[in-house]
């Protein structure tokens, strides 16, 4: 292996440029090569980021023999096939949310890194948020009992465009992508699997074809409750919103930020890092150390277990 690990990078849309942002700051990588459909686009952050080499698909990527690891910021529908893709080229690979579409697909991802033996993670990114992570802490040292999370994911999405405005050939999905976040965080936040679910979901969207609305409540044996309200119907600040009640203290925690119940800010230690890079960085030590990852492909496999046990509640 290199002295710096050498990278690529598929997908120059929003995410895959948090992505480069987030490697820029960290010392033992480098980015080597970044794929993406519109040419303009990519040459300009391969300027930016200084990479050497730009192509317009993942099968153009993958013969690169320099390429230890890829991180896929693709289309969901698009993920098991080209995350199985890397694992059989021998790469190590890094999947943004969510893993898959469907269970079945996700199995496949999970018995293909089981086949290769290489580091395969999702990008479930609230697990390396900084006011999650303080959490995470306080509640592994009984510092803090979670007793309900109450959850809002709100967006504006009633046409098929991405986080720019731009138009997409794929429709969003409240439950495989944005309740995955949730789901997963909830079950790693109490260390207890959710032993009763259930979903709600408004019409469907006729063009779309996905419910603009959902609504999922969760509840683990000790008894922790979770209530998810999901919309692309909101008209307000868009993204997630997380308020951790306990016994006494309340946390509301919104992507790296974290305040108390009243609003008063939480002061977090500086060496934190925001939740791209600390997951960018958990994925390259991983790597290094030959070891399993939080997030790995493995641990979020029951997350899309309770996906799609939810799913068949909503047919």
């Amino acid at each position: 292996m290199s002295e710096s690990l050498r990278v690529g990078l598929v997908g120059a849309g929003a995410i895959g440029v948090q992505h480069l942002e987030a490697l820029s700051t960290l010392d033992d990588v480098k980015v080597v090569s970044i794929a993406g459909k519109q040419a303009s686009q990519v040459e300009e952050l391969a300027t930016r980021y200084g990479i050497g080499h730009v192509c317009s698909d993942l099968s153009e990527m993958l013969p690169l023999r320099e390429i230890e690891a890829v991180i896929l910021c693709t289309p969901t529908p698009l993920h098991v096939d080209q995350g199985v893709q890397c694992l059989e080229s021998g790469k190590h690979v890094l999947i943004e949310i969510p893993l898959a579409d469907s269970l079945t697909g996700a199995e496949a991802v999970v018995q293909s890194q089981r086949r290769t033996g290489l580091v395969a993670m999702c990008g479930h990114t609230r697990r390396f948020n900084s006011g999650h992570r303080w959490l995470h802490e306080r509640i592994n040292r009984g510092a803090f009992v979670l007793r309900q999370l109450d959850v809002q994911t709100h967006f504006l999405r009633r046409n098929n465009t991405n986080a720019q405005g731009r138009t997409r050939d794929w429709a969003d999905h409240l439950l495989w992508h944005h309740a995955a976040h949730t789901v997963d965080l909830f079950e790693y936040q109490t260390g207890e699997r959710v032993y009763v679910a259930h979903a709600l979901q408004g019409p469907v969207h006729p063009k779309l074809g996905v419910a603009l609305d959902m609504s999922i409540q969760m509840r683990t044996r000790s008894a922790a409750l979770c209530t998810l309200s999901l919309s692309f119907n909101n008209q307000g600040p868009y993204g997630s919103t997380f308020r951790y009640i306990g016994d006494g203290e309340t946390y509301v925690a919104r992507y790296d930020s974290l305040v108390d119940g009243f609003g008063a800010k939480i002061e977090l230690s500086d060496h934190l890092l925001g939740g791209i890079a600390a997951q960018d960085q958990e994925f390259v030590a991983a790597i290094r150390q030959m070891r399993e990852p939080n997030a790995s492909i493995a641990s979020v496999l029951p997350c899309y277990r309770l996906l799609h046990e939810l799913e068949l509640q909503l047919i």
